[in-house]
């Protein structure tokens, strides 16, 4: 069997980004892909992304809930990386950036400790945080028709767009499992989530990323952000839309897209 060129695949993934068009899926296209290599596909797209200047601020977990792993037809989490380029505020303009967006409810940390894997716990999570906040992460796929396996989200770098995260606060006293997540659409209810949709526990998705991400050898560190997984069900997004988030315990954002 030939060997995978993950440096090849991650730069068709990055010129899709860049171009904002659409590739088949990498599954059933390349023979014998595996998700590690997925991985090396999405460090080789990475890589093209920091060449161009951007900067590395924190890492993801996407696919926690069952109600996204549905959707998706994917049913476990992947991960990838956040850059400076893809935090918003207020405004996020979609429609030169993305290609099929969907946006998703989540519960953003920001780390004040290191989090180094393997054996990171919940508590290890809790004691390591500053601040928790509301986020939108809007999501993208540079394949074709979102038909992706966890091999495709993987390699695209965790079917990664853009988000936007409110005011933080301190995660002590926080109900991690029982916090109610509201979220509106246009003015009208959409959707609503509980914290235990992720996981279980959006504290077990942060720590079950450290432990993956430590398998290949990456650290979540002090001062990077960390989006813990959608509470409640994607939602295509387009130009014009406003959506806003509330989560109890921790507070509220909103986002006009553009």
């Amino acid at each position: 069997m030939a060997s995978i060129d993950h440096g090849a695949l991650g730069q068709e993934l990055y010129a899709a980004l860049r171009s904002r068009v659409v590739v088949p899926p990498l599954k059933g296209r390349v023979p014998g892909l595996t998700i590690d290599d997925s991985y090396h596909i999405s460090r080789a797209m990475l890589d093209l992304r920091l060449a161009d200047g951007e900067k590395v601020v924190g890492k993801k977990i996407g696919v926690t809930s069952p109600a996204v792993q549905n959707m998706l037809g994917v049913h476990q989490p992947d991960f990838g990386w956040l850059t400076d380029a893809m935090v918003y505020s207020g405004e996020m303009p979609i429609s030169r950036l993305l290609i099929q967006p969907k946006a998703e409810g989540e519960i953003a940390f920001t780390l004040k400790d290191s989090l180094v894997g393997p054996g990171i716990t919940e508590a290890d999570v809790l004691a390591a945080t500053a601040t928790v906040h509301p986020c939108f992460e809007v999501v993208d796929s540079r394949i074709a028709d979102w038909k992706i396996g966890i091999e495709d989200t993987v390699a695209d770098n965790a079917s990664s767009g853009l988000y936007v995260i409110g005011d933080g606060v301190d995660p002590a006293g926080v109900d991690f499992e029982g916090c109610t997540m509201v979220v509106h659409k246009n003015g009208q209810l959409l959707s609503e989530g509980q914290g235990r949709a992720a996981l279980g526990s959006p504290l077990t998705c942060v720590a079950w990323l450290a432990n993956t991400m430590a398998k290949f050898g990456i650290s979540l560190w002090a001062g990077e952000t960390i989006l813990s997984g959608s509470l409640v069900p994607l939602e295509p997004v387009q130009a014009g839309d406003h959506m806003h988030v509330s989560i109890e315990g921790i507070g509220s954002t909103e986002v006009q897209f553009t």
